[in-house]
């Protein structure tokens, strides 16, 4: 039946059940991995070939072990659910018959087993339902209530309920077509008259056991998520809230009561929603007894609950004016739960799952009009200063003590809520307004002077953290209570690292209002070149010093000498990791942009004299791990200082790249008269080097975040850099050579001072790569990649490139070819990218236009292949790129090419007929204006040619 399995397995074996077996144990019990590997990649093969419809049922013989029949009964789901094409009508009754009886023989076998057969059945109502099999719902019902002597009935009742449960599972997940998903899904919410009243039933039998009842509520829970109406969901709601004094029961009677009230549709319901807030109200006392006696199980469910109803349907319920009190009563009860006694995530794990809530009341309750809003306003807003009260509260670190027992798993875990905490009273702002400032600048005063009653760290540390939360995304340089709070954060008592963490950070979040009040700066700045020396506060320190010569450059030269030098004797001291390392050169590269260049180039020479020493002392020793370690390390301090360092101030005005500069100042750049003073070193550094891949990377980082920040600057350094980057590329091919190649034709290719020797070396490059193509590019596809995109920017920036005599069009254009049939998407992708900014200069170079015209055939073929199903049906859009541009700017040549490469049998895939092959043509030609249409067209084209139109594998492509 089915094609794909056509090929001959692995083992050259046939799809025999005792083969399968065999296969089985091989995967099951062989220790050797690669035996195991080779079982699996067989068997399933051996599930999508025509033979599992004969060997599935002989492997569910009830002498079998389990894990036979399991694979028996997953081979026929497989071929159910993604090959129902391929079954005859007039089979179906018959395989619906089968499959009856054996969940009806497993009823009381391996569970596992049983499922796994519902799952078929299930999968095969969903496709037969409505015309092939009208009332399959009500079927199923009627075939296991009738008496079959054979098989217990509380064993048939459990197989019902197992597949009850599993069919809207499967309708979930089966991706069935759009217009047949809406169809199945009304058909299922009508069927739910026969499921339902059986549910109530079990549940209000006296004599139900309580696994029974379990698998009920899990089969309710299925079902509602189909959406069904809320209002017949009703009676096992409430029977649902009953269990949930049932310890056995409490799990799942939650998970049923949630799925219930937060399914979409429910909002419509708003009669049957009021009824639900009494008895989820009614679970408080249940809650407290919870928390008193720490069981985090039953909080952590009621939570779910009221949560549930409050966050899906706040604005349904906040329109209901008359009833605001039972929705306040439910608020405060969610208030209860987000201020749960205890440390997250240590003695409970509830509140976190609140903080969605408040952020959803607070957009329902700013989205009235403003009349009602108002209203609404005066009563929440005391109920969201306390919750303020309550995160700040939650947010605060246990006693040292304490956290010196936390794994640091868990201690991760209290980092990432206490972040989530900071979003929402980010978010707060929003209702609070500066109210909410003056209050926590208020508390923290009272906190800081009130001498009788000294507080703890921790206490000023959630305070502070507050402020830090806000300031760091609202603008609070209009606030009246900022002034008093960098006043008073001198006067914090530190003693702790975390409190000094939040000091520091705190600090970082006013750096723009700093720069706005450079008055201001000397208040903290001392505090923060301090922390500088402390490891334990190197993220906090050197990321606040980074904000600070960031934003407030212009106002920090009074303070420059100290910064470097405090700076330069921590870098020396080797206190931080590296990343922060780089930071702190960043910050300095900001710092030193605001000074007179006599200045800069005072800094500077203080600054990398030591590094420029111990390189000179590293360029002379022999290879060795440690030193490459050293190596890479100083050039990334180069890199990072000059990445920041950019004196033309063209990164305050936040224009384009694109836009020229005016120069700010006479002369050489700084930067500039430093790489040329070290340009020697560093070419002596790359003659050990060559063969290292990460020491040419952090050679070509520094000339490539140079080029980017000083853009036009850079020129009196093009001529000898691409001299350099010529040598590199020719001794030993690596990608980053090409990427800086690449930013060199995109910033100065236009240029005629600088066309020369980028010209020399972009034909330098090119010719090397294709001689690395001839010798087999396999093994380099980022160097392919990288390549492909120097092409696109020389046809987008400099398509003069391509005229050169010496420039071998055709092989350039075989190689984009070859690049498109990489496995690797990236490089596809970059491919490409090159065809479509080459296929639209076929008109205006004679070169280009002539090999394409001679060739264009052959990148049709190799599209054609991608799409046909050889690339990644994440690349479609790409190569529906091609096609379009050659619709555009070849067409006479595309309408004889793609008819002559259609001819081919088989050809872009076997599962394409030629009627559809010619649509597909046709449709390509007659598109030369929308491109989405031709994506679309691809997209559609690619699913027929993989056997995947229709199915399951389209529904979210």
């Amino acid at each position: 039946m089915e094609r794909r399995a056509e090929a001959p397995p692995p083992q050259g074996l046939d799809f025999t059940v005792e083969n399968v077996e065999k296969a089985l144990h091989q995967l099951y019990y062989d220790p050797n991995i690669e035996n195991k590997n080779l079982a699996q990649k067989w068997l399933m093969q051996a599930q999508v070939s025509p033979q599992a419809w004969h060997f599935s049922w002989l492997l569910l013989n009830m002498d079998k072990v389990p894990e036979i029949q399991y694979f028996g009964a997953s081979a026929l789901h497989i071929k159910i659910s993604r090959y129902w094409n391929d079954i005859p009508a007039d089979q179906y009754e018959t395989l619906k018959s089968q499959l009856f009886t054996h969940i009806t023989r497993f009823a009381s076998g391996s569970k596992i087993v049983l499922t796994r057969l519902c799952v078929a059945l299930a999968s095969l109502a969903l496709s037969m339902m409505p015309e092939a099999w009208p009332c399959a719902v009500a079927d199923m019902v009627r075939m296991f209530q009738a008496e079959d002597s054979n098989v217990d009935g509380r064993a048939r009742c459990l197989a019902l309920l197992e597949l009850l449960t599993v069919l809207p599972e499967e309708f979930q997940t089966s991706r069935l077509p759009q217009y047949r998903k809406g169809q199945v899904r009304s058909v299922l919410a009508q069927e739910c008259g026969s499921v339902f009243p059986l549910l109530e039933q079990l549940l209000q039998q006296q004599d139900s056991p309580g696994f029974i009842k379990q698998k009920v509520l899990k089969c309710f829970s299925s079902w509602v998520q189909l959406e069904i109406p809320l209002m017949d969901c009703e009676n096992l709601i409430q029977a649902a809230f009953t269990s949930l004094r049932d310890p056995e029961l409490f799990d799942t009677a939650v998970e049923a009561v949630v799925n219930a009230i937060s399914q979409p549709d429910a909002q419509r319901y708003v009669n049957t929603l009021l009824k639900l807030i009494p008895p989820v109200l009614g679970l408080q006392e249940q809650l407290r007894q919870a928390v008193q006696s720490g069981d985090m199980e039953t909080s952590h469910g009621i939570c779910r609950i009221a949560v549930a109803l409050g966050e899906n349907h706040s604005r349904a319920l906040l329109d209901q004016v008359e009833h605001w009190q039972s929705f306040l009563a439910l608020v405060n009860m969610i208030m209860f739960c987000t201020g749960i006694p205890g440390h997250y995530p240590v003695n409970e794990t509830t509140s976190s799952l609140t903080l969605t809530f408040w952020y959803t009341l607070q957009d329902d309750i700013l989205s009235f009009e403003p009349d009602k809003q108002a209203v609404y306003q005066q009563v929440y807003r005391p109920v969201y200063f306390q919750l303020v009260d309550v995160l700040l509260h939650k947010a605060q670190f246990p006693s040292d003590e304490e956290y010196g027992f936390w794994s640091s798993d868990e201690k991760e875990q209290f980092r990432i809520y206490r972040v989530d905490i900071s979003d929402t009273l980010m978010y707060v702002y929003e209702m609070l307004g500066a109210e909410l400032l003056s209050s926590l600048y208020d508390k923290l005063g009272r906190l800081l002077t009130n001498t009788e009653q000294p507080s703890t760290w921790q206490h000023t540390e959630a305070l502070l953290y507050g402020f830090q939360s806000i300031a760091e995304t609202i603008d609070v340089n209009y606030s009246d209570v900022v002034p008093g709070l960098i006043g008073l954060i001198p006067r914090i008592s530190i003693s702790n690292v975390q409190l000094a963490d939040t000091v520091m950070f705190t600090i970082g979040a006013l750096s723009e209002w700093l720069a706005d009040h450079p008055v201001m700066i000397n208040n903290v700045l001392p505090l923060v070149l301090q922390a500088l020396g402390n490891p334990e506060l190197s993220i906090s320190s050197v990321s606040t010093l980074k904000k600070i010569c960031r934003e407030c450059k212009y106002d920090l030269p009074p303070y420059a000498a100290n910064i470097v030098a405090v700076s330069q004797e921590v870098l020396m001291k080797q206190i931080h990791k590296t990343s922060q390392c780089m930071w702190l050169m960043q910050a300095l590269g900001f710092l030193l942009s605001a000074l007179q260049v006599e200045e800069i180039l005072k800094n500077l020479h203080s600054l990398i004299t030591p590094y420029i020493q111990q390189l000179e002392k590293l360029a002379d020793e022999t290879p060795n791990p440690s030193n490459k370690l050293a190596i890479i390390h100083i050039l990334g301090l180069l890199s990072n200082l000059f990445t920041t360092l950019d004196i033309s101030h063209h990164d305050d005005d936040h224009e384009s790249t694109e836009v020229k500069k005016l120069p700010v100042q006479q002369g050489p750049n700084p930067v500039v008269v430093v790489l040329q003073q070290v340009f020697q070193l560093i070419q002596k550094v790359l003659s050990k080097w060559m063969n290292d891949a990460q020491v040419v990377e952090s050679v070509c980082a520094i000339f490539e975040k140079s080029v980017k920040t000083l853009l036009d600057d850079f020129a009196p350094m093009v001529p000898q850099l691409c001299e350099m980057l010529g040598q590199m590329y020719s001794t030993i091919p690596q990608a980053s050579a090409i990427d800086l190649t690449r930013q060199l034709v995109h910033i100065f290719a236009h240029e005629p001072a600088h066309f020369p020797p980028i010209k020399a070396l972009f034909l330098l490059v090119t010719s090397v790569t294709l001689t690395l193509f001839q010798q087999g590019p396999r093994d380099h596809p980022d160097i392919v990649d990288s390549f492909m995109q120097l092409l696109a920017q020389a046809l987008k920036r400099k398509p003069d490139l391509f005229l050169c005599s010496n420039l071998d069009v055709k092989a350039v254009f075989q190689c984009g070819v070859l690049s498109l049939k990489f496995p690797e998407a990236p490089t596809v992708k970059a491919s490409c990218g090159f065809f479509t900014e080459l296929l639209p200069r076929c008109g205006e170079i004679a070169p280009v236009g002539q090999v394409v015209h001679e060739n264009g055939k052959v990148l049709l073929q190799a599209v054609l292949e991608g799409v046909g199903g050889q690339a990644s049906r994440s690349l479609m859009d790409h190569f529906a790129e091609i096609l379009f541009a050659l619709n555009k700017h070849c067409f006479s040549y595309l309408s004889v090419w793609i008819k002559e490469a259609m001819q081919e049998d088989g050809f872009p895939s076997a599962r394409v007929s030629p009627e559809q092959k010619e649509t597909f043509s046709q449709q390509i030609l007659r598109e030369r204006v929308n491109k989405r249409r031709v994506k679309e067209m691809v997209k559609e084209f690619t699913l027929l040619c993989r056997g995947l139109h229709g199915t399951e594998y389209t529904a979210d492509y």
